[in-house]
């Protein structure tokens, strides 16, 4: 079984990483909806029929989808952060290359080096979990997850004003500009996870599952233009079958698989990976039909007549509302835990959806469903990423996150090319051009809210989480670290002495000495292992060497707080294949902590 340790990076983890890191989400969210604006003029930009258009949306969602868990994997071999800049790198190349054409084949290649951005987004989860204190990394990881629709709600009516004032090509240099921009912040504020997985990149599974993939998504995005019946979708969705199957059959062979697929059936993370499909179709309905009733001509009875830069800002409050609700997530998961934060979510959602089913005769109404579905999408997209992280070992936060955004790209995938075929099927014909109804918008609207359902009983069958009373609140907002190790001491008392008698007799757990900043023993300093889901497995004092020994009750990640007289907190990630045997991690304690 693998496992990993580490202490503190380097190069502590300051103030400016979360903004940072969130800022590239941002930045891949902006690049998805880049073309969303002109979507309706790319035919004649292009010099090309509708359907052979749509391949410049198409190519950016299935390299996206390819690219996400393969990535995840490679950051957490190689590095999260070398990887983090290497998705951006070649989003800024696809970008210039998009730049510089007006054919259709080169901007397929550089709309689909453009996707491989996606993978920034498990990335830049997995840095904050190696790197930030545990009373810090809810609304981070909050904030991180709902960043893709927080870019999608201010690329909107960004990108609308660009491609109404100026050339359209301007969108993919400021696309290219932000990405270096993230990339240099990158370099300079974030520094690089010292975790790292054992093991070799599983190239044939990598290979397996990009084949795979692209064989489902490929007749997900396009059957409403070839037919759903058509022996091209057929033949399409039963190859994907079979190339999925035997990947599955050979990642379960494998030492090193890029995906673990027997992590991935335990129960939480599957029904979490199912619910983000949910969440995903619900996040992008209301993104593919609010922008065109708001645009639609009042002459047709029920269109708002809008511009297109208004219509970005109508619905640019769904974006903004999920970053928002990033604090709001952190201080309500800390107190009742991530699955009634999804819950909470996905009845939001369904208030939205149901909601807007009568407020589509005013712009106002629009901007009044875009904030409840952005409080929704933002609770239950903050809330997948912490699910997911408290299933997984440390050395799978990547892969493991990188695989729940490819499920979310999934249902966004799902979501399009259904409502696109619902749209399609319900338009009326004016003046040549099939314009959709209002029919068609109510549809699609019902189409969400039973999404919903689906993901909400997901989620009531999720694992239930512990009393939060009986937890040491590690995901709570605080003020510093020590209050974080003062809260799991709180609950050591007068047994840390029999707990480290019991600990000591047994090899399966973690041992090691506390240390201070020069290298020398640190005597009776209380030593808290925190489990996966914040509650303490065990407590120790150390000797008079500094050593220590804890026991735990299981395989999986764990933190272990450190704090003596004379010396900062220490809140170190690591974690145990649950074999029998001790794992070495030495604690070194910063330098006394000073407080204003």
């Amino acid at each position: 079984m693998t496992h990993t340790t580490t202490d503190r990076p380097d190069r502590g983890a300051g103030p400016a990483v979360v903004p940072v890191l969130a800022f590239a989400g941002i930045v891949v969210a902006v690049m998805q909806t880049l073309l969303v604006p002109v979507i309706k003029d790319l035919p004649e930009l292009l010099g090309t029929s509708p359907s052979n258009a749509t391949w410049v949306l198409t190519s950016t969602l299935l390299s996206g989808a390819v690219s996400t868990p393969i990535m995840g994997r490679l950051g957490d071999l190689y590095g999260k952060r070398r990887m983090l800049i290497v998705s951006l790198a070649v989003m800024v190349v696809g970008a210039l290359v998009s730049a510089l054409t007006s054919q259709l084949l080169p901007m397929i290649v550089g709309r689909t080096l453009q996707g491989f951005a996606m993978g920034a987004i498990p990335l830049g989860i997995g840095l904050m979990r190696d790197m930030l204190p545990r009373e810090r990394l809810g609304s981070a990881m909050a904030l991180m997850s709902s960043s893709i629709g927080v870019g999608g709600g201010l690329a909107l009516p960004a990108a609308a004003l660009v491609a109404q004032h100026t050339n359209w090509h301007v969108l993919f240099y400021g696309a290219a500009g932000l990405g270096v921009l993230a990339i240099v912040l990158a370099l300079l504020v974030v520094p690089e996870s010292p975790m790292r997985a054992r093991g070799t990149f599983d190239v044939t599974g990598a290979i397996g599952l990009s084949v795979g993939l692209v064989l489902l998504l490929l007749p997900v995005t396009k059957g409403s233009d070839w037919g759903w019946a058509s022996g091209r979708t057929l033949g399409l969705f039963g190859a994907a079958v079979a190339v999925l199957l035997l990947w599955g059959l050979f990642e379960l062979r494998s030492k090193a698989p890029l995906v673990d697929l027997r992590t991935t059936a335990r129960r939480e993370v599957l029904l979490t990976n199912l619910a983000s499909i949910m969440v995903g179709v619900s996040f992008y309905v209301v993104s593919l039909v609010l922008p065109q009733l708001l645009q639609l001509p009042k002459a047709t009875g029920y269109g708002l007549g809008q511009s297109m830069v208004v219509a970005g800002l109508c619905v640019a409050p769904l974006g903004l509302t999920m970053m928002f609700t990033a604090p709001v997530y952190a201080r309500l998961s800390a107190r009742y835990g991530p699955k009634v934060t999804l819950i909470l979510g996905m009845m939001i959602i369904a208030v939205g959806y149901g909601g807007g089913l009568g407020l589509m005769h005013a712009a106002w109404q629009t901007v009044l469903t875009s904030v409840i579905l952005g409080a929704g999408i933002g609770l239950a997209y903050s809330s997948l990423p912490a699910l997911i992280i408290g299933a997984v070992p440390a050395s799978e936060t990547g892969a493991a996150n990188g695989l729940n955004t490819l499920m979310r790209s999934i249902g966004t995938s799902a979501s399009s090319a259904v409502i696109g075929m619902v749209l399609a099927n319900t338009a009326h014909d004016v003046g040549g051009m099939a314009l959709p109804t209002m029919h068609g918008f109510r549809v699609s609207f019902l189409i969400a809210t039973a999404a919903v359902a689906v993901g909400l009983l997901l989620a009531v069958f999720l694992p239930r989480t512990p009393r939060p009373e009986r937890q040491t609140h590690l995901l709570a907002s605080s003020e510093s670290d020590l209050s974080v190790v003062a809260a799991a001491e709180s609950l050591v008392g007068s047994a840390a002495g029999a707990v480290v008698e019991e600990a000591e007799e047994m090899l399966r757990g973690f041992r090691g000495r506390v240390l201070d900043a020069a290298g020398g023993p640190v005597a009776r300093a209380k030593v808290t292992l925190i489990d996966r889901r914040g509650r303490q497995a065990g407590a120790t004092l150390s000797g008079a060497d500094g050593s220590y020994a804890l026991a735990v009750p299981g395989e999986g990640p764990y933190v272990l707080a450190a704090r003596a007289a004379g010396h900062g907190p220490l809140a170190s990630a690591a974690s145990h294949g649950g074999d029998e045997r001790a794992v070495e991690l030495d604690l070194a304690l910063p330098g006394e902590t000073v407080t204003a």
